[in-house]
């Protein structure tokens, strides 16, 4: 499933990296402290991904 905005997109990132080990988990904040605990490193490389061109910054709801 692809991120929906540049903002998932850049959270995946953040997450996916601290899911390596690459960064700390202390230095994640918001969406993407929550993503590395509730998906897969498979399921955030793909949202991580996400070609950005086109996408919004935010997803209204």
């Amino acid at each position: 499933m692809p991120a929906k905005s540049k903002a998932q997109q850049k959270a995946a990132g953040a997450a996916l990296s601290a899911k390596r080990g690459e960064t700390p988990k202390s230095e994640l904040e918001g969406a993407s402290k929550q993503m590395v605990e509730s998906m897969s490193e498979k399921q955030l490389e793909e949202f991580a991904s996400t070609k950005r061109k086109g996408k919004p910054q935010h997803v209204s709801k």
